[in-house]
């Protein structure tokens, strides 16, 4: 908003030089009383630098502050607090929305350039399971966010393809499975199959020495071996792509740990190239000052993740000339993370400044760790059918007249599961609930789309006149909206640069609550010389919403 980038630019100016423009925008605060203003600029950080008091640079900057929107300035106990004329500042929010709807609180942060970001990444023939689900829609809302501001993404869904486990469920189907049943439901029989190895090879650790055996004939093409993993993967893409579909993702690369097979070697070489592989205990590895070495190559020539990893992001430079790349994996692989990152670095690759760890925690059940070898999951599926299901409920009990009941229900159903995670700071851990997950009141996503739904509603009862020119709202109660309303671009850029979702979830719960508030003080389609111009807010607050609920993945029904 204009306002606050004339603020910016007197801060900037009284402080010559010495902070910049996007340091003054953070620093900007919303404050927490209605008494104390509507926007403020803390000084105490400037003490030291100007060598004067806070409150003696807080009065400095405020005696500098005029603009036809600010009532007046005060600088009290270190703060410039700024005092808006509430009725032009409402008008200006409330136009600026309306003027550009969807479009509103665009960013041009990544002026074109490329984010590859590294999300969701399911094993192959193994259930897609609640673990998988916070990757999925943290990096899909980071996707979201950054075309948001500016960035071209791709989507990359880096599947496990590759590796010992494929071993092992090849002797498991060998031993046990049958073509019938596999066929009738692959995942749920697979599954299966690879928790029984694990409970017989605790018994029987010959099992493990032959997975091993089978894993190398897979790798040296043998031909049994190949059929089996081909089959196994086609299974598992088909049904994974009917859970992306359900909650309505997509991405630009399937390209999986096995795209990476013969492009190894050539990792392998650079670093030999470089000088910077040496043996340890018949391995290969590059020595890292502060970290563990980074394992290359086995003692039996075989390669690792971090080889992988290594190819995997050469490749993404090369192809996109990414700007930014993100990989979107849990906390546990920090290690691994730090180590790529720096092998990258000492390799001489400048680019490797632009990426980045997105980490988060895990989901867990009764305090533990999702197990897919013990068989200790949650299906992910199970649980989107059990809250569209709950959805449909809700809505047959309260409006059995619904016009596209099934569509709303799914949008609900999954808005609610993917809301649950978003709202939480990612590098927390989440405890699997599903009476939390699916409850309806409160800090959830089907609050949001209700209130959406009540806007809608308001608007078609009030036969809104979008494109009119309407008299400014005066209405005292509208302010705790116009507000949050004007702090919308800020929040996606705060999103943006933390890499947090969960700064958009809060915001849109914060503004529902407040046109909720609005909603009940003030009888909208009451007075009709006040009608429109009334409803231009709540035509704001619905375009807002909209546009929070798609950067979070979730889409925003017009009835519920």
């Amino acid at each position: 908003m204009k306002i606050k980038k004339d603020v910016v630019e007197i801060v900037f100016n009284s402080l010559e030089g010495q902070l910049s423009r996007e340091q003054i925008e953070h620093m900007l605060e919303k404050p927490q009383y209605d008494y104390m203003g509507d926007l403020a600029f803390p000084c105490f950080t400037l003490a030291k630098l100007f060598r004067q008091s806070p409150q003696s640079i807080a009065s400095d900057i405020a005696s500098k502050i005029t603009n036809p929107l600010v009532e007046k300035v005060e600088a009290v106990r270190g703060y410039v607090n700024v005092f808006l004329k509430r009725d032009k500042v409402t008008n200006e929010v409330i136009n600026e929305v309306n003027r550009s709807a969807q479009e509103y609180g665009n960013l041009d942060i990544g002026r074109g350039e490329v984010v590859t970001l590294d999300f969701s990444s399911p094993n192959i023939a193994k259930p897609f399971s609640m673990g998988h689900l916070r990757s999925t829609v943290i990096g899909n809302s980071l996707a979201l966010v950054a075309e948001k501001c500016g960035y071209k993404t791709v989507k990359i869904n880096h599947i496990g393809d590759w590796g010992t486990q494929f071993g092992k469920l090849i002797v498991a189907y060998r031993l046990w499975g049958k073509e019938d049943t596999l066929r009738q439901d692959p995942i749920k029989e697979l599954l299966k199959l690879y928790v029984h190895f694990h409970e017989k090879a605790e018994h029987d650790p010959s099992l493990n020495d032959q997975a091993r055996e089978w894993f190398k004939k897979l790798e040296e093409g043998n031909e049994e071996a190949r059929s089996l993993w081909t089959w196994f993967r086609e299974e598992s893409l088909q049904e994974f792509s009917k859970i992306y579909k359900k909650l309505g993702i997509t991405f630009d690369s399937y390209h999986g740990e096995a795209f990476y097979n013969d492009k190894m070697q050539r990792i392998v070489d650079l670093l030999e190239e470089k000088k910077m592989l040496e043996q340890s205990e018949g391995a290969h590895v590059v020595p890292l000052e502060d970290l563990p070495p980074c394992l290359i190559r086995k003692r039996d020539g075989s390669t690792l993740y971090a080889t992988r990893d290594l190819a995997a992001a050469v490749y993404r430079q090369e192809n996109y000339h990414f700007k930014k790349s993100l990989y979107v994996v849990g906390n546990e692989q920090s290690l691994h993370f730090q180590q790529l990152f720096t092998v990258l670095k000492k390799m001489g690759y400048e680019w490797q400044k632009g990426m980045e760890h997105i980490s988060f925690g895990m989901m867990l059940k009764d305090g533990k760790k999702m197990s897919t070898r013990k068989g200790k999951i949650v299906l992910l599926e199970e649980v989107i059918q059990e809250a569209i299901s709950l959805a449909m409920k809700n809505i047959n009990d309260k409006n059995p007249q619904l016009e596209a009941k099934e569509e709303v229900a799914r949008h609900v159903g999954t808005g609610a599961i993917i809301f649950h995670d978003l709202k939480h700071h990612r590098s927390n851990d989440i405890e699997f609930s599903l009476e939390d997950m699916l409850r309806f009141e409160g800090e959830t996503g089907p609050y949001v789309q209700y209130t959406h739904a009540r806007a809608s509603s308001l608007l078609v009862k009030g036969q809104f006149e979008k494109d009119s020119d309407h008299v400014g709202i005066d209405d005292k109660e509208a302010w705790s909206v116009v507000t949050q309303l004007m702090y919308f671009p800020n929040v996606i850029k705060r999103a943006s640069e933390n890499s947090d979702p969960s700064q958009i979830a809060k915001y849109v719960v914060e503004l529902s609550r407040a046109f909720n508030q609005y909603y009940g003080s003030v009888r909208v389609l009451d007075d009709a010389s006040k009608r429109q111009a009334r409803l231009s807010l709540v035509y704001s607050v619905k375009a807002v919403l909209k546009e929070g609920l798609r950067l979070l993945g979730l889409q925003a029904p017009e009835k519920m």
